[in-house]
């Protein structure tokens, strides 16, 4: 699944002033550069990120450009309307801003607003789907399902039993998209990849900060660094870093392709959130991804990365046995980052530092929204996102390491068994 070429390669080094520096080229961080350039043509912006943009977890996700998310685990989904309803309106907010991109900017990214199947393997999926099923109601929100007949044929797999689409999810590719809208981003912004912040020195009237060959010097920062945030002196201890794991098969001949669906690509959540996603490419390539692991330090490793891709190999066992030996082309890890009382952090951290981070999942339209608002916020705007976002909690201390890492390998691990065939 080609993304294209990366950006030509610059990498900051020596003096650079600027208006406003964003830390981190995820889908906070670049909708952040491009919203604060729009309202400030004429500040200079500089973008920087520690790795190369739409090659980190940001642009290795699985492409949903979530309206409404579901979480059959937490017992007030149905009763949270108000909460579910500003959730819809953020994430609105955020696909909005990424068809602008698309519209107005011309990013290419496989663009494709079918919406997302809720897909369900066993009967307490389907109840784990009745139960999404009652919220949409209540919220007003259009679906349909999907009988047996029907998401067999979508699939090619008889591993399914029933389904219900919802409509306001956008499939895309995430790496496409991330790669194409940094090369459209408003020409005050200079990026710079390969550029780790190694130090910081916060003051007035500049900010400080080192990088491995060279000083940058802001009057203003917008972090959007995931959990690394904490390692910028702000909730520190409070991120759980996890690792969510993802496998991609080869493209798939003409005579393979009829085997798994008599259409083009789609998106399949699972009823149960430790079940197993999957994606149908435009490039006719399958996507599973599923396990989640604590990723001590923000780091995993490749075993951790081998075991997933074994539990992927079942997975694909499951749905399409007659296609399964294939196996994968590539498996890879991505970071999430939690916080221990599931909060957020946005907004104005220090004078004249903001933050957005802890997404705490579904980061493609929730991630857009929160990078775009932060930069409003930056320039001292207001909106009804803003004042939503401003009200969410703030994420609490974590307990201990080990305690930590022990109770996300005990609840992962049960969540994981009792998935059962979902997964």
């Amino acid at each position: 699944m080609t993304s294209g070429p990366d950006l030509p390669l610059l990498s900051q080094s020596g003096q650079t002033n600027c208006e406003c520096l964003v830390i981190g080229a995820g889908w906070m961080g670049l909708h952040a550069a491009r919203r604060y350039a729009e309202l400030r043509p004429d500040a200079t912006v500089v973008l920087v990120d520690a790795g190369r943009i739409g090659n980190n977890a940001s642009g290795r996700c699985m492409g949903f450009a979530i309206d409404l998310a579901h979480n059959p685990r937490k017992q007030d989904f149905v009763e949270d309307i108000k909460g579910n309803r500003e959730e819809l309106e953020v994430n609105l907010d955020g696909n909005a801003y990424l068809r602008s991109s698309v519209e107005e900017l011309g990013v290419d990214c496989d663009w494709d607003p079918q919406g997302k199947y809720h897909s369900a393997a066993t009967e307490h999926g389907v109840a784990d789907l009745v139960n999404f099923s009652h919220a949409l109601d209540k919220m007003g929100q259009s679906y349909r399902w999907v009988e047996k007949d029907e998401i067999q044929a979508l699939t090619g797999s008889r591993h399914y039993i029933r389904a219900l689409h919802h409509p306001g999810t956008i499939l895309i590719h995430p790496a496409k998209y991330l790669k194409n809208a940094a090369r459209a981003l408003p020409k005050n912004v200079t990026v710079y990849e390969y550029t780790a912040i190694t130090g910081a020195d916060y003051g007035k009237p500049f900010h400080t900060f080192q990088t491995p060959t060279g000083v940058i010097t802001a009057s203003k920062v917008i972090i959007c660094a995931a959990g690394y945030l904490t390692e910028f002196g702000f909730y520190p201890n409070s991120a759980i870093p996890l690792y969510t794991f993802a496998s991609m098969t080869r493209e798939l001949t003409t005579a393979e392709l009829a085997k798994v669906g008599d259409r083009g690509g789609y998106g399949l959540i699972p009823a149960n959130s430790f079940g197993t996603t999957v994606r149908r490419t435009n490039d006719n390539r399958l996507i599973l991804r599923n396990v989640y692991s604590y990723a001590a330090d923000f780091k995993t490793t490749f075993k951790d990365v081998e075991s997933a891709k074994m539990q992927q190999q079942v997975a694909f066992d499951r749905r399409w046995p007659e296609l399964s030996s294939m196996g994968f082309v590539a498996s890879w890890g991505g970071l999430l980052t939690l916080a221990q009382n599931g909060g957020m952090v946005f907004g104005e951290l220090a004078d004249n530092v903001f933050g957005a981070a802890f997404c705490n999942g579904t980061g493609v339209s929730r991630g857009t929204s929160f990078g775009k608002s932060v930069a409003e916020l930056a320039v001292g705007r207001s909106s009804p996102i803003i004042e939503i976002l401003k009200r969410r909690v703030a994420p609490s201390r974590a307990y201990p390491k080990l305690i930590t890492s022990t109770g996300v390998r005990f609840v992962t691990g049960w969540r994981f068994k009792q998935a059962g065939k979902e997964v």
